[in-house]
């Protein structure tokens, strides 16, 4: 039986079927892929296990996102900081470049042209000091960054600078506060350029056609740049170490740097304050008169001056202890000594300058001297001409210049120091009498910041100043020293050219000895006999007589006769040089009126006398009274006869058995030329001073005493009376008849 349709039937049922699975398959497939939603049941039976959130996980992501941007902003701010910080090193050192070339132009090109203005620039040199000190530290700055072969931004740059900068922070200290404690000195130094208004702009013109590129007018445009500098040195490490990290290596270093800057700054303030006190309030001299003293005074001074001296009082009677300060106290006792030995030496160099003229001045060569022999008088005259003319004159000049200046210079430095002790002191008695105050007002302290700083500025400088002041004083004594050596070597060499020729000169050694020896000893033999003399003629004894020889002897006698008893005139026995205050210098043989027998202390010694205007003291050992003689002769004596036996000399013979009775001597006033004086005409007659003269009339014809008649050395003529001098003179025995 065939059954072919079912077989067709069965085969596509299959077909059916193997297809239903593969389908069945694929669903199975696909459901594995695709999440079917769950129901609430699965949902509440998967709650005990997590859940994740998708605000959550949104929050978590956005918080991701933050984190790298922060990261990436951080980054970019440690990135600007570090191109910051390089900028501000890199400025640090350029302008510092730039600053110092600005320096080397004007100490260099712009001085040196107007160095060469005519006429020359007054003080100069003064703009310019302290500033190569300044430019010096600030080349070696540099040197030591260049050194170090590196660039600002090389990571190890920053520790080398700071570095370059601390070791050098002493020097830098000393230099700036040099220059800007001479700055107000620049600046008055240019305000007097600008006073002359052609002058001014000469150096406008030069100034500008020094330096075309940095277009400036003024020397005070390159000046002032120190004084800016310093003060941008804390700016600038300051920048640097703001934008530096904190975790960089050189960090503490930097911070220690523009620490430095800034008290350096400070310190800096601290001295030109310190010498503006000094300086402009009290180094100043100032040349007033006693109604100028007067006017300045107010109450505020008078009530000032009044606390001092009651301050002064207080600590001289033991009242109120003394502040001491030794180590002060030692240096103001050097300082005064100091200036004690600088001052006796610049008084003596100058008597010895005075005393050089007036040997100068002597014409010795046209004396006769009395020399033996025709080229010993040649040689003397030769060779004192050659000292006269050109040795003396010489050391003259160098005298002045290496010794005599620099002492007078170092005389007027010591003003300043001495007034601002005086200063220190009457502060200090200010000071003490607010010291114990708790509560100071505002001019209270005042006062003691003056004090205090005044007190600092001398305990800091004037060490120093003691110290450069004697380091001058022995080399203005070595110079003198070389002066002398010089002034013996010169003279030994011109005193050697001709000695040859003298007839010493071929004597041997020993002879040659033998005979200098002699010719001394002989010399001094006849100095001693002339001083002996000398000696006698001024300790002979003065006897009064009457001074018939000069109408104003006979008129000051009158007068003290006339004004004082006869007893109180005294005459002088010896020459009086005064040696303490209120004495008289006088010379022997004038006579005086005693006022007083005593002086205010009740000393005996030192009388008071009136010497004819002015009243003082003189010893009482120099004086002995004044007896008028008259015009009579005394009678001669019956016991004595006297026989001439020469010219010169008389000798006195006895009679036997005779007493003999002592004749008196009598000075007599001379009149003396008192200087010298050239004679005009015929009518007059020179005068020499020193020499004596004899007055024949007291007047001229017309009878002017103006002009005295007088006779000298055989010739008469007329002379000024004011050059007349009158002095006592004691002359031998008076001509007297003798039987």
């Amino acid at each position: 039986m065939k059954r072919a349709p079912r077989t067709n039937g069965s085969t596509e049922s299959l077909r059916r079927q193997e297809t239903a699975e593969e389908r069945t398959k694929e669903v199975k497939e696909v459901a594995g892929q695709v999440r079917v939603p769950r129901t609430v049941f699965e949902m509440v039976k998967d709650m005990d296990g997590p859940v994740e959130d998708p605000a959550e996980e949104e929050e978590q992501e956005n918080e991701a996102v933050r984190k790298k941007k922060a990261a990436a902003e951080q980054a970019a701010a440690r990135e600007r900081a570090a191109q910051r910080q390089l900028m501000a090193t890199q400025e640090l050192v350029d302008t510092e470049k730039n600053y110092l070339k600005h320096l080397q132009i004007c100490t260099v090109t712009i001085r040196s042209n107007l160095q060469k203005l005519q006429p020359p620039l007054a003080n100069l040199d003064g703009m310019f000091q302290h500033i190569d000190e300044v430019m010096d530290v600030s080349g070696r700055l540099l040197s030591l960054l260049d050194q170090a072969q590196m660039q600002p931004s090389d990571p190890q740059y920053l520790e080398t600078l700071c570095k370059a900068f601390l070791n050098m922070s002493r020097d830098i200290e000393m230099a700036y506060k040099e220059y800007l404690a001479n700055y107000n000195n620049i600046t008055e130094i240019e305000n007097g350029y600008k006073q002359k208004e052609a002058l001014w702009m000469e150096m406008v013109k030069v100034i500008k056609s020094s330096a075309p590129e940095v277009n400036a007018s003024t020397l005070s445009f390159f000046l002032v740049m120190p004084v800016q500098r310093i003060a941008r040195y804390p700016l600038l490490l300051q920048t640097i170490q703001k934008h530096t990290d904190v975790q960089h290596p050189a960090y503490a270093l930097l911070e220690q740097t523009a620490h430095t800057a800034v008290q350096l700054n400070c310190r800096i303030n601290e001295y030109k304050r310190f010498r503006e006190v000094g300086e402009n309030r009290y180094k100043k001299t100032e040349n007033l008169t006693i109604k100028d003293k007067i006017n300045r005074l107010s109450g505020h001074s008078i009530a000032k001056k009044t606390a001092r001296l009651s301050q002064y009082i207080k600590h001289e009677t033991g009242m109120v202890p003394k502040v001491k300060d030794e180590e002060f106290d030692a240096l103001v006792g050097f300082f005064y000594i100091l200036e004690k030995a600088i001052t006796e030496l610049h008084d003596n160099m100058d008597a010895y300058l005075s005393h050089l003229q007036w040997f100068l001045s002597c014409r010795t060569e046209e004396a006769d001297l009395d020399l033996e022999g025709e080229k010993a008088a040649l040689f003397s005259k030769e060779i004192t001409v050659a000292l006269r003319q050109w040795i003396y004159p010489a050391y003259e000049a160098r005298l002045k210049t290496l010794v005599f200046k620099p002492l007078c210079s170092l005389r007027e430095l010591m003003t300043g120091p001495r007034n601002l002790i005086r200063k220190r002191q009457d502060k200090l008695l200010d000071f003490e009498m607010i010291e114990e105050k708790s509560n100071l007002n505002y001019d209270e302290q005042a006062v003691a910041n003056t004090y205090k700083t005044i007190n600092t500025l001398l305990l800091t400088e004037l060490p120093q100043f003691n110290g450069k002041a004697l380091q001058l004083l022995w080399a203005t004594l070595g110079a003198f020293s070389c002066l002398q050596k010089d002034l013996a070597a010169d003279m030994e060499q011109l005193v050697t050219s001709f000695t040859h020729q003298l007839p010493h000169s071929y004597l041997d050694s020993r002879a040659f000895w033998e005979w200098a020896e002699g010719s001394v000893l002989e010399e001094a033999r006849r100095l001693e006999a002339l001083c002996q003399s000398v000696q006698d003629e001024l300790n002979a004894p003065i006897v009064q007589v009457r001074l018939n020889t000069d109408s104003v002897s006979e008129k000051w006698l009158k007068a003290l006769m006339d004004k004082y008893n006869p007893e109180k005139i005294y005459q002088l026995t010896g020459p009086v040089v005064a040696t303490r205050d209120l004495d008289l210098t006088l010379n022997k043989g004038e006579l005086v009126a005693v006022i007083s027998e005593m002086d205010t202390r009740g000393d005996r010694r030192r009388w008071l006398v009136d010497a004819g205007g002015p009243r003082g003291y003189v010893p009482a050992s120099k004086l002995t009274r004044y007896q008028h003689v008259t015009t009579d002769p005394p009678p001669p004596s019956p016991h004595l006869t006297a026989t001439s036996i020469g010219p010169g000399s008389r000798r006195h013979s006895y009679t036997l058995g005779a007493q003999p009775v002592v004749s008196m001597t009598l000075p007599c006033f001379q009149v003396y030329a008192g200087y010298d004086f050239t004679a005009r005409s015929s009518h007059e007659v020179s005068l020499r001073a020193g020499e004596p003269v004899r007055v024949v009339d007291p007047h001229d014809k017309r009878g002017n005493t103006e002009w005295s008649l007088v006779e000298v050395r055989g010739q008469r003529g007329y002379v000024p009376s004011n050059y007349l001098a009158m002095l006592p003179s004691v002359v031998a025995s008076p001509t007297l008849p003798y039987h």
